[in-house]
């Protein structure tokens, strides 16, 4: 029984984790509720993407920029997945409404209910594909 119930403490605490990912993506991606989302990044946040520095504060810093440059971009959530302390996110993002966008995946690792490192796989969405699947 033991096995079991920590099992289920695994399931509960990946489910607490994506919807703590997915809330924080939506308000701060696009609702550009920016710093009121980023009230669950650590101060240490670590940073994997090349072009944004680690840390809360410059990271809040930089989309505070970017979505005052493209106050139209949003970032649409496909599909979700969540394993231990990582949550996994397919995201189409925009610019605006005459973007094509880009394909993102989007992993976040979370530590006591705080979100503390991400990485991100980011491919642009083409005018023209060798199949009729999409990229979603």
């Amino acid at each position: 029984a033991q096995a079991h119930e920590h099992a289920g403490d695994a399931k509960d605490l990946q489910s607490a984790n994506r919807a703590l990912v997915v809330d924080f993506y939506n308000r701060f991606f696009n609702d550009h509720e920016v710093r009121e989302a980023a009230s669950v990044v650590a101060d240490d946040y670590r940073q994997h993407n090349p072009q944004v520095p680690d840390g809360k504060a410059p990271f809040v810093d930089y989309f505070e920029q970017f979505f005052k440059d493209h106050p139209d971009s949003k970032a649409r959530i496909v599909r979700t997945a969540a394993n231990d302390d990582l949550v996994w996110l397919h995201v189409h993002s925009t610019t605006d409404a005459d973007d094509r966008g880009e394909a993102v995946v989007d992993i976040f690792r979370v530590e006591d209910g705080q979100i503390v490192e991400h990485w991100d796989v980011i491919q642009a969405v083409p005018g023209e594909a060798a199949n009729d699947n999409t990229m979603f």
